[in-house]
């Protein structure tokens, strides 16, 4: 049997934060497919967050799969104007 590498260290991921209704907010993280948690506050979302994708990492490397990239996340700004609606 082959062992894997243990992959110590620190990762870091970007996490999306949406409000979750009636109350509190779910989280998912698009560089861990299948990955979704919540919380009633953001504090609570994002401490859940961390717990959860420590979770999946250790799961990741004890059955010898890779740990993803994470991906870029970038905010992009557009601009509507009353005309391009009228159109």
């Amino acid at each position: 049997m082959q062992q894997t590498p243990i992959q110590v260290g620190e990762y870091s991921f970007t996490i999306l934060i949406e409000p979750n209704e009636p109350d509190g907010y779910l989280v998912t993280c698009p560089a861990l497919p299948g990955l979704v948690t919540e919380g009633d506050t953001l504090d609570e979302a994002y401490a859940m967050a961390q717990d959860a994708i420590q979770g999946y990492l250790i799961s990741l490397i004890k059955h010898g799969e890779p740990i993803p990239n994470d991906k870029i996340a970038m905010p992009v700004r557009v601009r509507i104007e009353d005309e391009q609606i009228a159109a």
